[in-house]
């Protein structure tokens, strides 16, 4: 494929269209994952912060459904479609800025290609997805302000970055960053009035998140603090970190994003220095900040995903260097998109088909136990044929029309809550402790409560088996299964959900009030 110069806005306007023409396809095909559709109550019940994450993921549910008008997988999903097809076009412009259109456009390809950017951010819904926003905005604020020397410009990188921390924690890497690069870089910003404003607006921004861990005991701060902490040295964690790294990125990308970084310490890379410098300084300690947490315990290789969009500047720059008298798109260009374009094929298909035997298991209780593929797939499927089972099992006189669900953990309540309770209005409520309810700790406050004597359905699924015998035995009187709902897939069982009935609770359990009352700071932050 050959790129002339006036061409470029057209590839990128086609870029743009068809990225967003598929992800939307993919948004609205695709059932919710575990943590896309928790997201969900955010938005539901709507709050200054929460027990996980910042606000800002719910508040851009509630704008790009109308809050919750338009509550399908396609309008809860919306923001991201419309921010993934945004940032494409920020990415080509902070690449033109620091050096050529040519540049700007390998960018846009390049973050086009990364899982992360295309999937993550760009269908699911998640707090990366207003994070990427903000973060990219920040960027190019920075950059701005670097390449056009005014230093006011730093004002829209500290309300960026501010929002970008009300979406996700590690927005603060914005900050992390450029405080290092002026610190050994370029002091005299030290004297610029507009540097420590910036820094008042990212802290107003961030009021919200602060009010919210005021009133409920700092939880949040302690729940994340407990996931970075670990006894010894664990190389398996840190090299599934990498591997992780290496996959979601994108491999051709992660690959580039070193040999960039090589080319730009031996200084074979034609940018400005003052922009490479920054580049490095904010996504380098982020990257290495994650490395060590992974040598401790399991971490997530999306956390440092933002710090690999930044090197695909750089890597963007080395190839527009590396290939200056050709009009043909870099190979390694064409590697990512196939990579993706692979991806998305067999993953969906996976998905959807299951016809990459991951699970061996046959019986119903174990069936689908090694298939991770199942989490995105079956909860429509069990929406219906649990509203058949439960209207049997209410005119057999076992159950009411008022009871709920419960269940011991954030996961599968709200898959549970949007795909088979909201359907049938019915109410679900999470039974367990603080660190495995997570959000489900306030939503039981919000819908009332338990009260003695109430009846409950418990759905366990062979994926995740829990028996409510052992879980419950001190709440109800009685708990029994009832029936085996199977889900199938292209006419082969995916996994099996066991159906229980807790009925008579005896005694009411701990309230949002009372682990308040009880609560020193020091909640128990074990990760699920």
């Amino acid at each position: 494929m050959r790129i002339k110069e006036q061409n470029i806005n057209k590839i990128l306007i086609w870029l743009l269209a068809i990225s967003a023409v598929v992800r939307s396809f993919l948004a609205a095909w695709m059932e919710f994952g575990n943590d896309e559709v928790y997201y969900w109550t955010y938005a539901l019940y709507p709050d200054w912060s929460h027990f996980d994450h910042p606000p800002m993921v719910g508040w851009v549910i509630q704008l790009f459904s109308l809050n919750l008008l338009l509550d399908s997988e396609f309008f809860i999903r919306l923001a991201s479609v419309v921010f993934m097809t945004a940032n494409t076009y920020i990415i080509f412009r902070i690449g033109k800025e620091i050096k050529d259109a040519r540049t700007g456009l390998y960018a846009a390809l390049l973050y086009t290609a990364s899982i992360y950017a295309f999937v993550i951010t760009g269908i699911f819904i998640m707090p990366d997805t207003p994070l990427m926003l903000f973060w990219l905005l920040a960027v190019w604020s920075a950059v701005r302000s670097l390449s056009l020397s005014k230093g006011r410009f730093i004002l829209f990188f500290g309300l960026f970055a501010g929002l970008a921390m009300l979406s996700k924690y590690s927005g603060v890497f914005l900050w992390v960053g450029m405080m290092l690069y002026i610190l050994v870089f370029n002091r005299k910003q030290l004297k610029n009035p507009y540097l420590y404003l910036s820094l008042l607006i990212s802290a107003v921004c961030c009021i919200p998140i602060l009010y919210w861990n005021i009133q409920n005991g700092f939880i949040s701060f302690h729940f994340h603090g407990g996931r970075v902490g670990g006894s010894s040295i664990n190389f398996g964690t840190f090299g599934t970190e990498l591997a992780g790294e290496f996959l979601y990125n994108n491999p051709v990308i992660f690959i580039s994003a070193f040999i960039a970084i090589f080319a730009a310490l031996k200084k074979k890379i034609g940018m400005e220095k003052s922009v490479q410098r920054l580049i490095l300084c904010i996504a380098l300690p982020m990257i290495v900040v994650f490395w060590v947490f992974s040598l401790m315990r399991s971490t997530l290789p999306h956390w440092n995903a933002p710090a690999y969009v930044l090197l695909i500047l750089l890597s963007a720059v080395y190839l527009r260097d590396k290939h200056t008298n050709s009009e043909k798109l870099p190979k390694s260009i064409i590697a990512a998109l196939s990579v993706l374009a692979v991806t998305l094929v067999v993953g969906v298909a996976e998905i959807k088909t299951g016809f990459i035997p991951l699970d061996k298991h046959n019986e119903p209780e174990m069936v689908g136990r090694d298939d991770f593929t199942v989490d995105m797939y079956g909860w429509r499927q069990l929406g219906e044929k649990f509203a058949d089972f439960r209207e049997e099992k209410i005119a057999e006189g076992i159950m009411k029309e008022e009871d709920g669900i419960v269940a011991n953990q954030w996961f599968p309540l709200a898959n549970l809550d949007y795909y088979v309770a909201r359907p049938l209005g019915m109410r679900v409520m999470g039974l367990g402790w603080p660190e495995q309810l997570h959000k489900y700790l306030w939503i039981n406050d919000e819908r009332g409560g338990f009260h003695i004597g109430e009846n409950y359905w418990f759905l366990s699924d062979s994926r995740y088996p829990k028996d409510p015998k052992e879980t419950y035995q001190w709440f109800f009187k009685e708990i029994e299964l009832v029936g085996v709902i199977e889900i199938d897939r292209c006419g082969k069982p995916a996994k099996s959900f066991f159906v229980y009935t807790c009925k008579d609770l005896m005694d009411q359990p701990p309230t949002l009030q009372d682990f308040k009352a009880t609560s020193d700071g020091t909640a128990s932050t074990t990760h699920q």
